[in-house]
């Protein structure tokens, strides 16, 4: 038990860190369906891998799993300018991701916290 206790210290340490070091913004998964219900056309990709967009995923999400993401710029979202949603599994991916977008110009990224784990459409 005590050895769980540990890592699950760990990694919340390194996420929170992480968090921190990249500025990524992060919006929550009620946050995230009240701007889905707002927005018609919401920027919003799901970095997991497809066999995990495949088990379950928000509907209005595009599919740009991590893996490919430096490569795969032709699949970002073409409005630099418009807020852009990432999620993933747990909210660590999608760090990462947002934390690419920003480097790449895009200037209003937020990362869902808690990811699909938290997500209950």
């Amino acid at each position: 038990m005590l050895d769980f206790l540990f890592v699950a210290v760990v990694i919340g340490l390194v996420y929170f860190w992480w968090s921190r070091r990249n500025n990524v913004k992060t919006v929550s998964t009620d946050d995230l369906k009240r701007r889905i219900a707002e927005e018609r056309n919401i920027q919003l990709l799901d970095v997991r891998e497809p066999h995990e967009y495949r088990g379950g995923h928000i509907k209005q999400a595009k599919n740009v799993p991590l893996s490919g993401f430096g490569n795969a710029q032709a699949k970002y979202p073409k409005e630099k300018e418009r807020p852009v949603y990432v999620i993933c599994q747990s909210g660590m991916r999608s760090q990462r991701a947002a934390a690419m977008l920003k480097s790449a110009g895009y200037t209003d990224v937020y990362s869902v916290k808690g990811g699909m784990n938290f997500w209950r459409g």
